[in-house]
């Protein structure tokens, strides 16, 4: 039986940087972190490798998880920072908000690049389910931030379901 899931995984090039801003800034927990090096079972679980090293963050939010990799061996291939939501592959993980303009210029203001400010009711048509805006992360990966206007969507989460983002300096949330 699936129950849902669980985790994101990213690979980065510098994992403290990355962890600090998926905690310092968009408000994740770090909930546990670990490292290896030339472990066969590691190895055999994650494709075939031959004496892998990494060091790895677990992050939480509500009741997801983002874990973060950083490589020593084998030697990652750098992802492009540019690569499109059409590529291939991860393209994006969405981030549920309940204030997308606060947290669009939040986010700006923390050096994330966005294709451009979130969309207006107005822009819509004057009616609208939900806002949804992409930026990217310090590595380049695309986050959605997607604030649900009408909560009879299927996919709506429950509003007590919100983690606690980082209060700006000088000022409450």
């Amino acid at each position: 039986m699936i129950r849902g899931i669980h985790h994101v995984a990213i690979s980065t090039p510098n994992l403290d940087r990355l962890a600090a801003f998926y905690t310092d800034v968009i408000g994740f927990t770090r909930v546990m972190e670990t490292a290896w090096a030339d472990r066969p079972l590691v190895d055999r679980m994650i494709g075939g490798y031959d004496r892998s090293a990494a060091r790895q963050v677990m992050l939480q939010a509500g009741n997801a998880h983002l874990e973060l990799f950083e490589y020593s061996s084998p030697t990652p291939t750098p992802a492009d920072p540019d690569r499109t939501p059409a590529d291939h592959g991860y393209t994006h993980f969405c981030l549920d908000v309940v204030d997308i303009d606060a947290e669009y210029e939040r986010l700006a203001a923390h050096g994330v690049t966005f294709n451009s400010a979130p969309p207006t009711v107005e822009e819509m048509g004057g009616v609208a389910r939900l806002r949804a805006i992409y930026g990217r992360d310090p590595d380049g990966n695309i986050i959605e931030l997607q604030e649900v206007l009408d909560t009879s969507i299927p996919f709506a989460l429950e509003q007590t379901a919100m983690i606690n983002t980082p209060a700006p300096a000088g000022g409450t949330p």
